[in-house]
């Protein structure tokens, strides 16, 4: 099969349509970029475990550089995936990183309901409220899988998860980790159903995170957007609401970093709880 070499080919018009959220949510499918996220999607389709199946590779024979990356795109051409060879000048259209890879995926996402979760599948997880930045989707996804928490579950109107900085940010997790999406409502039925204990953060918080008597399962961490934080409605769900102390100037600290405090202080209190049994 011959390179594409057209920008106005209808594979190339998909790939480019797919930087906007309407055709991501339209189509179901989305772009990764960069050789190790590509990697980690492919795995993940691979494994039977994870969270996305491939649709196509597109790459551009006079970029491809990377060993790596030319064994993904020969693994993927035995395996019957579609593998599409573009002209470097037409790879960069579609390319929205600077000095392009030469590599470009394009996978299917596979969301999860609240209503296929329960306590056993999903133990303990976060779920954010109305966050605004992608990037700190994408940075908490990486966290929840560093700490070994199943997932992650945005709530009302949240930035698109699989917005290119969101998926870049994951660092992969986002193939392999559960992700739903529901509303308030349901939310707050949902964990009245399974028991869960809900804990969330706030400045009006009467406990130290470090000072709890111990993280409790099944569990959800409940963090507020970045400008609101929780809202009253989002307060009355919480089991126990704590507070991250400031000592600075500062009166808060960026989303994805109190969540990571939070996720790595309920994985040590794990911890503990096992060495003490």
């Amino acid at each position: 099969m011959s390179a594409i070499t057209s920008r106005a080919n209808p594979k190339i018009k998909l790939v480019r349509s797919l930087r906007q959220r309407k055709q991501r949510e339209a189509t179901g499918l989305i772009l990764v970029e960069g050789i190790h996220h590509i990697g980690e999607a492919l795995a993940a389709a691979g494994s039977g475990r994870g969270r996305t199946s491939v649709h196509s590779l597109f790459y551009a024979e006079e970029l491809l550089t990377s060993a790596f990356a030319r064994q993904l795109v020969q693994e993927q051409q035995r395996q019957g995936t579609p593998c599409y060879e573009v002209s470097g000048e037409v790879f960069a259209s579609i390319a929205e990183k600077e000095n392009p890879q030469g590599l470009l995926a394009v996978v299917q996402q596979r969301e999860t309901s609240l209503a296929e979760l329960d306590a056993v599948s999903f133990p303990w997880g976060v779920a954010l409220l109305a966050p605004q930045d992608p990037g700190n989707i994408g940075t908490i996804l990486r966290t929840v899988d560093a700490v070994g928490a199943a997932g992650l579950i945005l709530l009302e109107n949240s930035a698109d998860p699989y917005q290119p900085s969101a998926v870049r940010a994951s660092m992969g997790s986002l193939f392999w980790h559960t992700l739903a999406r529901a509303s308030l409502e349901e939310f707050k039925g949902w964990v009245r159903q399974h028991q869960y204990q809900v804990y969330g953060t706030s400045a009006r918080g009467s406990l130290d995170y470090r000072s709890t008597s111990g993280y409790q399962l099944p569990l959800i961490l409940l963090m507020g957007s970045e400008r609101e934080g929780l809202s009253l409605q989002a307060l009355e769900i919480c089991t126990q609401l704590v507070r991250l102390p400031m000592q600075g100037r500062a009166s808060s600290l960026n989303l994805a970093i109190a969540t990571g405090v939070m996720l790595y202080e309920i994985h040590a209190s794990f911890a503990q709880a096992d060495q003490q049994e």
